[in-house]
């Protein structure tokens, strides 16, 4: 799977990693609706910190089509809440 951190670029990602990501996905969620700004900025970090650590850079002058998008390092919560779908970032 093609995960785009926006701003970043792509990294090419095992779907079985998912489960892994998706604990960080149901963290963000938590922390969106009771307000918590710096558990979302931890949590945030420590997303795309594993996506970048499990996944295998693209180059940046390839283009694939981005099965998951995430936001950057330095969204706000209103910008991710913006984002967001009732399914979190990372679709079950």
């Amino acid at each position: 799977m093609i995960v785009r951190i926006m701003g970043e670029g792509q990294v090419k990602l095992a779907d079985s990693h998912f489960a892994e990501l998706n604990k960080f996905d149901d963290e963000l969620l938590e922390e969106m609706e009771s307000g918590d700004a710096a558990g979302f900025r931890r949590t945030l970090h420590a997303l795309l910190d594993k996506v970048r650590e499990l996944g295998e850079p693209l180059p940046d002058d390839a283009l694939e089509p981005s099965e998951l998008i995430l936001p950057a390092p330095d969204a706000t919560l209103s910008d991710v809440r913006d984002m967001l779908s009732d399914d979190g970032l990372i679709p079950g």
